[in-house]
């Protein structure tokens, strides 16, 4: 779950791969399209994406009314069956500045690419795009390693040494 902290650290930089603000509540094909390219993580940094309402383009709170209404709706987009597979999602209201803001994080999908009425959409740095054919081929790869058994999958940092082999040397066979 992220602070109030967090997130301001987060918008006080400019808006990139992990993050994306808006002064608008209504805009439901706009935030879809975030919920997937955040959860295709093409960057593969492995982090959480935002995407945070109630904010302007310099990351500032606005004044903004954040209801029960509206995180429901944002709540919703992740099983209103518009985005497949399901995205992981949390969705709160903060407080930045005496303003409220609604947060959406947004976990990276273990099954990429994922896809909002049949589209991919990813984050291209500060902003989001439809996936071209190469970037969708690549997010599929990521779905069959990801689906390798344990005994399949490559060992990350691992060296020929740290595996005990059979010796090489001929041995008496009576």
């Amino acid at each position: 779950m992220l602070t109030p902290e967090e997130l301001s650290l987060l918008l006080s930089g400019s808006e990139s791969d992990r993050i994306e603000g808006t002064e608008s509540t209504r805009d439901t094909d706009k935030f879809a399209q975030e919920v997937c390219a955040f959860a295709n993580d093409f960057p593969n940094n492995g982090k959480p994406g935002y995407l945070v309402i109630g904010v302007n383009n310099q990351g500032r709170p606005v004044e903004l009314s954040i209801t029960d209404q509206l995180l429901q709706n944002l709540g919703s987009l992740r099983s209103d069956g518009n985005i497949q597979p399901l995205p992981a999602m949390v969705v709160q209201k903060l407080t930045l500045s005496g303003q409220d803001v609604a947060v959406v994080e947004v976990s990276p999908s273990h099954l990429p690419p994922v896809r909002y009425k049949g589209q991919v959409w990813i984050r291209v740095g500060p902003r989001k795009a439809i996936a071209t054919e190469q970037e969708e081929r690549i997010l599929s790869e990521r779905r069959v390693a990801g689906s390798l058994s344990f005994d399949s999958s490559p060992l990350q940092g691992a060296r020929l040494a740290d595996f005990p082999f059979p010796s090489s040397e001929p041995t008496d066979r009576r």
